[in-house]
C-alpha cells in the first residue's frame, strides 16, 4: 500500500488487547488509523507501539495515527470521533468495531444486578450499534462511496460459556447487525463481515491459562493462541476489495474447548 492509497480506519477499543493488537498491525502495514478508547494514555501507547513495530519490520510506509478518548456508548462522542477522523483524514474507509466488557464474571444469572446488565449492553451492543451507524452514514455519502465494518463477535456469539448471560445475549445480538448492515449496505458498497474470536491472548483473557469455568462445573486451565494472529486476519478481511466479503470469520486457539464446548 503506497501513500496514494492510503486506506483509514477507526478502531474502537484500541487502548488494549484485540484492538491494540489490530490498530498497531494496521499502523505498521501503512494504514492511517484513529484509535477510538476511554484512556487516552493508553491509546498514545499503541501508538507508540506501532512505530516500534515499524522501525523493527518496516513493510510500508508507516500509516499516520490519530487518538482521540471517546466512550462508544455516549452518542456525544462517537459523533465527536467521526468528526475528528472527518477533518483530519477526508473519508473513512474500515471501522473495526471492537470496543466490548465481559461484565460481571461468576454471577448467578438470578443475582445479576440490572446495572451490570445494562452496562454490558451500552458498551457490546449499543456502542457498536452508535459506531456503526456513523460509519454507514459516512460510507454512504463520501466519493468514492463504500467502505467495510468488522465487528467483533465472539465464540459466544455461537456458544455460551456458564454465567455469562449479558456478553453471550449482546454478542448474539452483534451477528444480527452484522447481517442487517450486510445487507442494507449493499447498494452503497459497504460491506459488513464479523470475526468471532476465542482465547486470544490478551490481558482480558488471562485467567483462561490459570482456570476458567466449564459447562460441568469444574474450572480448568485453557490453551490461548497468539493475538496477533486474529489481527492479521483483521486485516486480510479488511484489506478485500469491497466486492468480496469475509461473512464470518471464526478464530481461536486449536484446542480450545468450543467444538463440543459443554
Amino acid at each position: 500500500m503506497n501513500a496514494n492509497q492510503t486506506k483509514i480506519a477507526i478502531v474502537t477499543g484500541a487502548g488494549s488487547g484485540i484492538g491494540r493488537a489490530v490498530a498497531v498491525e494496521l499502523l505498521r502495514t501503512g494504514w492511517s488509523v484513529a484509535l477510538a478508547g476511554r484512556r487516552a494514555e493508553r491509546l498514545e501507547e499503541t501508538a507508540s507501539l506501532a512505530e516500534a513495530a515499524h522501525a523493527k519490520e518496516p513493510t510500508a510506509q508507516a500509516g499516520a495515527s490519530l487518538c482521540v478518548r471517546a466512550d462508544v456508548s455516549r452518542p456525544d462522542d462517537v459523533a465527536a470521533l467521526f468528526a475528528a477522523v472527518r477533518d483530519r483524514f477526508g473519508r473513512l474507509d474500515l471501522l473495526f468495531n471492537n470496543a466490548g466488557t465481559f461484565g460481571p464474571g461468576g454471577v448467578p444469572f438470578e443475582e445479576l444486578p440490572y446495572d451490570a446488565w445494562r452496562h454490558v449492553v451500552d458498551t457490546n451492543l449499543n456502542g457498536a450499534f452508535l459506531c456503526a451507524q456513523a460509519a454507514y452514514r459516512q460510507m454512504k455519502e463520501q466519493d468514492p462511496q463504500g467502505g467495510r465494518i468488522i465487528n467483533n463477535g465472539s465464540i459466544s456469539a455461537h456458544t455460551p460459556r456458564p454465567l455469562s448471560a449479558p456478553y453471550t445475549a449482546t454478542k448474539h445480538a452483534l451477528t444480527g447487525l452484522t447481517k442487517s448492515l450486510s445487507l442494507d449496505g449493499r447498494p452503497y458498497r459497504i460491506a459488513c463481515g464479523q470475526i468471532d474470536i476465542g482465547n486470544a491472548a490478551t490481558d482480558m483473557t488471562e485467567r483462561m491459562q490459570t482456570g476458567a469455568l466449564q459447562a460441568n462445573g469444574e474450572v480448568a486451565p485453557e490453551p490461548v493462541m497468539d493475538v496477533a494472529d486474529v489481527a492479521r486476519t483483521v486485516r486480510h478481511m479488511a484489506e478485500l476489495p469491497l466486492e468480496a466479503n469475509v461473512q464470518f470469520a471464526t478464530v481461536l486457539a486449536t484446542a480450545m474447548p468450543f467444538v463440543g464446548r459443554g
